[in-house]
């Protein structure tokens, strides 16, 4: 969903992340291991990654290199995929330009879509909880969003990170008064220009919910709330059953931490190069940042060489 990368708006320049790996490179055996991972797989069926952060430059713009990587994948019959916490209409502008053909995950597994859109399927945040987290952003100063029924509702239009968001998804969020209908909410997003606050939210919210809920940092001023079963980790497993894949021959790249759970699941987990040391640690590999097209250079470097032709 938001925005990419580790600081706030506006992207930084490229290779600005002094720790950003210089090529696509597989972890050791041994890191591997103590991340609880299988092996990396031999064999790759399917591809899904991250949007914001992994797939699209800190200027939200696809790389040519990118555009052209995907369309060496889907020519050697390897379906792409996208596995995102925007919203479904925030996935649409990237459907067309990869020639996408594969159901995708928008709210961080919350819908599964199709590419036109339809749901597939939807986990939606039971309204009580829904409105206990509301009540417990409001309480620490946040003021929540909340996407229901395909809109985006916000009570106030000067807002933290509210026009920053309507420029990245490709449309404007509806005015409340309250939030009154609470009956499927798929996601509530707490966004904070103050982070080390926000760091804290998610802290306490995920010591007091985290057993009911998905709680996590999609970006470092972003606190995403879902379905518990709403999480990149199932995400995998709805997008691979729909596809009739194994998830074990599913190659997935991200950035956050929100991603991590996706990696646990697939079978070649890549981490994009800027992301920090605690998400690194959870894939079987690293390559180069966003803002150096690391998911064109992962394709050819760690993806392509696993596709078996014919």
């Amino acid at each position: 969903m938001s925005p990419d990368d580790h600081s706030h708006p506006p992207s930084a320049p490229r290779s600005a992340n002094p720790t950003a790996a210089d090529r696509p490179a597989l972890r050791t055996d041994q890191e591997i291991r103590d991340a609880g991972l299988a092996p990396p797989a031999r064999r790759i069926s399917a591809v899904i990654s991250d949007i914001d952060g992994t797939l699209v430059r800190p200027d939200k713009s696809l790389a040519p290199a990118t555009v052209a990587a995907v369309r060496a994948l889907q020519a050697a019959g390897i379906p792409f995929s996208l596995a995102s916490a925007r919203p479904p209409r925030g996935l649409l502008g990237y459907l067309n330009e990869l020639g996408i053909t594969a159901p995708l995950a928008a709210y961080n597994g919350g819908n599964i879509v199709s590419p036109s859109l339809d749901v597939l399927e939807s986990h939606p945040i039971p309204a009580a909880l829904a409105r206990r987290v509301l009540d417990m952003l409001e309480a620490q100063g946040i003021d929540a969003w909340v996407f229901t029924r395909g809109a985006w509702q916000i009570r106030r239009r000067d807002g933290d990170y509210v026009d920053h968001e309507e420029q990245t998804i490709g449309y404007g969020p509806t005015l409340v008064e309250r939030f009154d209908d609470l009956s499927s909410v798929d996601k509530i997003v707490g966004p904070c220009v103050d982070v080390a606050h926000l760091a804290e939210v998610d802290r306490d919210m995920r010591a007091a919910l985290g057993d009911a809920l998905t709680i996590g940092l999609s970006q470092v001023y972003y606190l995403d709330i879902t379905h518990p079963d709403a999480n990149k980790g199932q995400a995998v497993r709805g997008i691979a059953r729909q596809l009739g894949v194994p998830v074990t021959e599913v190659a997935v790249l991200g950035d956050m931490a929100n991603d991590v759970a996706m990696f646990r699941e697939a079978g070649l987990a890549i981490a994009m190069g800027q992301a920090r040391e605690d998400v690194r640690a959870h894939a079987h590999a690293v390559t180069l940042s966003n803002a150096d097209d690391g998911v064109a250079a992962a394709i050819h470097a760690l993806i392509l060489p696993r596709v078996q032709r014919g």
